[in-house]
């Protein structure tokens, strides 16, 4: 497919896109998943990448990509409406267990102490997927190769002693309206903190604070169980072809 083709599919004047070879789909077993992509670069970067995000682009490192596979359309673009976010019993209660957290919300910067919470959770969680065996430099290029303001959401213990360890992650993206969670990842042995589901309302919060509209959770899926939490933080609103849409629980 022409560059100019892609463009027009996506109702874009222009722009250098390209198209990925077939590979196995990572959420869905038996197929196989294509994308459109592009670069981020320069001083039009911010720019793009939020025009982008609007029409259901996903940012990783400088490169903006979309799901273009020829027979399934299951990668569903989502975000929370903030405005019409309501806390309740089963949020407030993610939000009490993990009162004693402290947050530091830094630039995109890799530490070690941020990989090796990420290596915790891929051993335990994602040992077969496609990031399992990233090493260090990988993560730095994760996080630090970026066009965009970009920021990481560090999520600290602190102990009697005043030392703090870190249990959980999250590198975000703040657009001229939202912010769009890039990825995140918590210590597995806090499992009983519900750290993911925690993150995403903490991003809410901060959304309402700054005034920003919307949180961008990036794809449900629909059959993949490891999309399944994101239908729990209604009301969302998902990408189709008349534009975004309010998403009840049934779609």
């Amino acid at each position: 497919m022409r560059n100019e083709d892609i463009a027009r599919r996506l109702g874009l004047e222009s722009g250098e896109f390209y198209i990925t070879a077939p590979a196995p789909c990572p959420y869905l077993a038996g197929r196989t998943e294509r994308k459109v992509f592009s670069y981020l670069s320069g001083p039009g970067a911010p720019s793009l990448n939020a025009l982008l995000t609007r029409r259901g682009f996903r940012r990783s490192q400088n490169i903006i990509y979309v799901p273009a596979c020829e027979t399934c359309t299951a990668c569903v673009p989502v975000r929370v409406v903030v405005d019409d976010f309501k806390l309740t019993k089963s949020r407030r209660r993610v939000l009490s267990r993990n009162a004693d957290l402290l947050r530091r919300v830094r630039p995109p910067r890799a530490t070690g102490a941020q990989f090796s919470v990420l290596r915790g959770y891929l051993d335990a969680r994602h040992e077969d997927g496609g990031m399992a065996d990233m090493t260090v430099l990988d993560y730095a290029s994760m996080v630090e190769e970026t066009s965009v303001h970009t920021m990481i959401f560090e999520y600290a213990l602190r102990d009697e002693t005043g030392e703090e360890r870190l249990v959980a992650c999250a590198l975000s993206d703040r657009l001229t309206d939202v912010l769009s969670m890039v990825y995140s990842f918590f210590e597995p042995e806090e499992e009983a903190r519900s750290l993911g589901r925690f993150m995403i309302l903490d991003h809410i919060a901060l959304a309402r604070d700054l005034g920003l509209p919307y949180v961008y959770l990036g794809y449900w899926v629909d059959g993949s169980p490891k999309m399944h939490y994101k239908a729990d933080f209604q009301p969302l609103e998902k990408l189709t072809a008349k534009g975004w849409v309010r998403m009840d629980r049934t779609s």
